[in-house]
């Protein structure tokens, strides 16, 4: 069975517009959680949030696209997308190939522009130009007819894994010779349907949040958008690869709609199954990014859960402690971070990180460094106990 391959990347983040930035901005221990400046909510002021300072209208102009529906959900993705396959090297003949599929991820859809969609609905006889753009699937249909893509095309929302599991979607599709190479990725921006949402749940921190750490808040919600460039092997000769995807598993706890049991079945059996389809062991994993949401259950949850897979646990951190929760980019965009690491053999800060949890007692990586590794995992946790580990490994 043929090997899948990650030839390119795309972000945009509260931390930067492109791969580059983003990086450099995780080196220095940047942060992007600052307080609103564009989103107009009535928690603006008492609330931080990992918020992308690029207007909606700033966003058409960049990309060259116009049209009184197109969300920024939308907007976010395709930045990213473009990047990803420039990053890539395909040309156009290749993307619009009948084995090119796509496979997009979001929570939000258009739901950010819920008033608007509201306000039409109520003056408007013909209906609201917004209504098409509300679904989940809407980003993808738009990537989809942007682009001219012919191949398979689908949408996966499982919450906070949502992008995570999109990934091992599709390098299953190539595996499975159901497509050659597959453009997956994720993206979610604010709206006030995920602003009153989590705050209903009272896990909104009122400071910049503190994952894995005793004092820890809750979490901060951000937006942003990852894709990624998946091919199979046959097909990346003389050509840059980031990493191979060498493991997935996704598996599910059963337990409550918005917490992880105390035992951490969900987390401790994705991450097994990931190590297992890798073939590798617990002592080869270099580095995890974890889920790390700084909200009491999760970061409790996945220690005991790190524990009591690896017993002694490598270097991990949280990048959510730069760039907030992005919900469904974030399994995407943690991904790539993943990614980031291990191309590059380096660690980054853990932002803010003071005790650990007295029961687990684990401590982040602290500062920057200099590390080869061969294998590198990245977890993705979303509501319903929707469980979804990634192995990464150096080419």
């Amino acid at each position: 069975m043929t090997k899948v391959f990650v030839t390119g990347m795309g972000l945009i983040t509260s931390l930067g517009d492109s791969v580059v930035e983003n990086r450099n901005s995780l080196c220095s221990g940047k942060s992007g959680i600052t307080s609103l400046e564009l989103f107009k909510s009535k928690y603006a002021d008492s609330l931080p949030f990992a918020e992308i300072k690029i207007a909606t209208e700033k966003l058409k102009e960049i990309l060259s696209v116009d049209s009184a529906d197109l969300t920024r959900t939308s907007l976010l993705a395709l930045h990213a997308c473009k990047q990803a396959i420039l990053d890539s090297g395909l040309d156009s003949s290749q993307v619009k190939s009948m084995r090119t599929a796509i496979v997009g991820a979001n929570t939000v859809g258009g739901m950010c522009l819920t008033d608007e969609l509201y306000k039409d609905s109520n003056s408007k006889e013909k209906g609201s130009p917004f209504l098409a753009s509300y679904d989940a699937g809407s980003v993808t249909l738009f990537l989809q007819k942007h682009f001219g893509l012919k191949g398979i095309a689908n949408t996966i929302n499982t919450a906070c894994s949502s992008s995570a599991n999109v990934i091992m979607y599709g390098s299953r599709l190539i595996k499975n010779g159901l497509a050659d190479r597959v453009i997956v990725g994720g993206v979610d921006s604010l709206a006030k349907f995920t602003i009153n949402g989590f705050n209903s749940l009272h896990i909104l921190s009122k400071e910049a949040c503190r994952p894995f750490d005793k004092s820890r808040q809750g979490l901060n919600l951000g937006e942003g958008a990852g894709f990624l460039i998946l091919e199979k092997e046959s097909l990346v000769q003389n050509r840059n690869v980031y990493a191979e995807v060498s493991g997935y598993c996704n598996a599910n706890d059963a337990f409550h709609p918005s917490s992880l049991s105390e035992q951490g079945d969900g987390p401790f059996n994705a991450m097994k199954g990931a190590l297992d389809l890798a073939g590798i062991s617990t002592k080869d994993i270099d580095y995890i990014n974890a889920h790390g949401t700084a909200t009491e259950n999760n970061d409790q949850v996945e220690s005991v859960a790190l524990l009591r897979l690896f017993g002694t646990v490598p270097p991990f951190s949280s990048t959510k402690s730069n760039t907030g929760h992005t919900l469904g980019a974030a399994g995407a965009v943690e991904a790539i971070f993943s990614i980031l690491s291990l191309y590059h053999s380096e660690l980054y800060p853990h932002l803010r990180f003071t005790d650990p949890i007295p029961e687990t007692k684990l401590i982040p990586v602290q500062e920057y460094e200099k590390r080869d590794m061969k294998h590198v995992m990245s977890n993705s946790f979303g509501f319903g106990g929707n469980c979804t580990s990634l192995v990464f490994s150096k080419v």
